[in-house]
């Protein structure tokens, strides 16, 4: 070799070790924790967006899930101290406060603590799980404890990114990352269409194994909190809650007139049919929902 191949060698060495060195800073910088408690995990980039404000209830204006809310609550702060705790699957009822629950009880959690025994909560969109078992490699590397979060979760036929969460929540031969556990919420306990089980059932050469195959997902959360439609008392106590907490002035009878009335023309009631009477009472009063 000439001396002034070796010297070209030398120098591509450098650039290449230089290159590395920049690739890893960037990659661990998409990973800078410091300054929220909330972030959008985006896999097409492989990073973190922080959420620099959490649109959060009180946990405490969350009425009629109140076993669930006191279930997932303990849960939680066993995770946070760092006890063992359980994945947790929220199902059922459209609108009655799966989501909100989770983010309330992240900030309830969260209150009083300091910066570095925080818990940060990672929202994965449904589309992404496919990449959760890439993020769970990286989170495991930190020292910081991670609820991962993906709301509205559900897979449909020829869907197969379930097995990606199976194996996440599994962990394979590595385990689940002790620093990192998963919420999720769902209107299907077992989150595939019944038409979806039913017709592996009828296709399949063993039909009970293709169907466990699907049903055996919602099996790797310890915890299943079920969620179901609100009566009449549940609904006002709600709303009453709400009206207190922003100083909605308002007669106690006119209130649940037109609470009533307003659930009448959406024909259901429900949290999130609270709430949006609440937004139109708080907006007709020119009160704002702070």
């Amino acid at each position: 070799m000439s001396k002034d191949s070796s010297k070209t060698e030398k120098l591509l060495e450098r650039i290449a070790a230089a290159l590395e060195r920049r690739y890893a800073r960037a990659e661990e910088a998409k990973f800078t924790l410091d300054g929220a408690d909330a972030f959008i995990w985006e896999a097409d980039g492989a990073h973190l967006v922080p959420v620099k404000q959490v649109s959060a209830l009180p946990l405490g204006l969350l009425k009629g899930i109140d076993r669930a809310r006191d279930t997932l609550n303990e849960n939680t702060r066993r995770f946070a101290s760092g006890l063992p705790a359980n994945n947790a699957l929220l199902w059922g009822a459209r609108g009655m406060g799966k989501s909100s629950l989770v983010k309330a009880v992240h900030a309830e959690v969260n209150k009083g603590q300091k910066p570095s025994e925080r818990l940060a909560l990672i929202e994965i969109p449904r589309e992404d799980i496919a990449s959760l078992p890439h993020l769970l490699r990286r989170l495991r590397t930190l020292n910081r404890r991670f609820l991962l979060f993906c709301d509205d979760l559900s897979f449909d036929r020829d869907d197969t990114s379930y097995k990606s969460l199976k194996a996440a929540l599994e962990g394979g031969v590595e385990g689940r990352p002790a620093n990192v556990l998963f919420y999720a919420t769902s209107n299907r306990r077992h989150m595939m269409p019944r038409d979806m089980m039913e017709n592996e059932r009828s296709t399949a050469i063993n039909p009970s194994e293709a169907v466990e195959e699907k049903v055996s997902l919602s099996d790797r959360f310890g915890l299943w909190l079920g969620f179901h439609h609100c009566g009449q008392d549940e609904y006002l106590a709600m709303i009453e809650a709400y009206a207190a907490h922003f100083k909605l002035s308002l007669d106690g009878e006119e209130l649940h007139e037109r609470a009533l009335a307003w659930s009448a023309t959406r024909g259901a009631r429900s949290g999130r049919v609270a709430w949006q009477f609440i937004q139109d009472l708080a907006g007709s009063l020119g009160k704002t929902l702070q």
